[in-house]
């Protein structure tokens, strides 16, 4: 038996401009870092001649088929396919963290789950590779509108721009900061749930179809991400990189109607007059967590306001996919 695990990622800036759809005309890149929380994938061998089935998958629920044609889930289905593997396997999918919350977490399963089968086969594969393959798998074979930097967060890990070409040409440059630098900026991390679940396909077609409409908005939030770089990576306090969160957050909520709600935008509301410099939703909107970005002295007042809301502690700058038994 095997188990991967690949990570979640929580995006400051950039968001929407890690589509093919705006980013082969224009560029795009994002700013983003990897969290301790992660979806794991146990892929086990069995005896198939001795059962009346070929592969046995588990998730919410538990598959046994005869050939992989007939499994109902798609990216078992179609990782299976891609990977070449029919018979002999049984395979197992548990996470940290619900799905539909804006956090990247279906791309973090299909990250994990092809270490896992690559792994299984005995092949290793480059971690930006796996990200590529995980891109193709969800875009081309699931056909899911999703955007790339997901696949490349939960690939590659860490903190860092990720700057996006093609599908097969993306660059990954890590934030150069300090050890006490991260910590400072890390403590200032404070992430709410709003308590409700979407499907990012959903609030994402929209969007896409606004795509040339809103070409001006994503350049400004794409210049975003080298603010925040060079906030980072200098002595500039942490309060400027709070007060440009909250103007990406005006600048993504301006994208579509749907992104956000009355009740979203109470949340945010409570998060700033708590104390917060700045904050956004996570994900392509509608729902999931909201980070705010606050001093921490701050943190116990946005404790007590959102007392009846599930509060979200994390570590980032997590490592990409690994196998962590085998």
């Amino acid at each position: 038996m095997l188990i991967s695990r690949a990570p979640v990622r929580i995006s400051f800036f950039g968001g929407g401009t890690d589509y093919p759809e705006y980013f082969l005309q224009h560029g795009g890149s994002v700013l983003a870092t990897a969290i301790d929380k992660f979806s794991y994938v146990t892929a086990s061998p069995f005896l198939s001649h001795l059962f009346d089935y070929s592969v046995r998958v588990s998730y919410r629920k538990v598959e046994l088929v005869k050939t992989i044609s007939e499994m109902e889930h798609r990216v078992f289905r179609e990782c299976l396919k891609f990977c070449e593997l029919d018979k002999d396997i049984e395979l197992h999918n548990v996470a940290d963290l619900p799905a539909f919350t804006g956090l990247g977490s279906s791309s973090a399963f299909t990250v994990s789950l092809l270490h896992a089968l690559h792994s299984f086969k005995g092949e290793f594969v480059r971690p930006i590779d796996l990200a590529y393959e995980a891109i193709y798998v969800e875009r081309h074979l699931v056909q899911d509108k999703v955007g790339c930097q997901d696949q490349l967060m939960a690939a590659v890990g860490g903190f860092n721009v990720v700057e996006f070409r093609t599908e097969e040409d993306i660059m990954v440059n890590r934030v150069p900061i300090s050890p006490d630098r991260l910590a400072e900026f890390e403590a200032h991390i404070f992430i709410v749930f709003t308590g409700i679940k979407r499907k990012a396909a959903n609030v994402v077609e929209k969007q896409l179809k606004r795509v040339g409409d809103n070409t001006e908005i994503l350049k400004e939030m794409r210049k975003m991400v080298d603010k925040g770089w060079d906030i980072l990576t200098s002595n500039q306090s942490l309060t400027a990189f709070g007060e440009l969160l909250h103007q990406a957050w005006l600048a993504k909520r301006s994208l579509d109607t749907g992104i956000s709600n009355a009740e979203i935008d109470e949340i945010y509301r409570l998060g700033i007059d708590a104390g917060a410099l700045g904050g956004k939703l996570l994900g392509a909107g509608a729902g999931g967590f909201m980070l705010f970005f606050a001093p921490p002295e701050v943190h116990s007042q946005l404790q007590s306001v959102f007392i009846n809301h599930q509060i979200l502690s994390v570590k980032i700058n997590a490592p990409g996919s690994q196998i962590i038994f085998s």
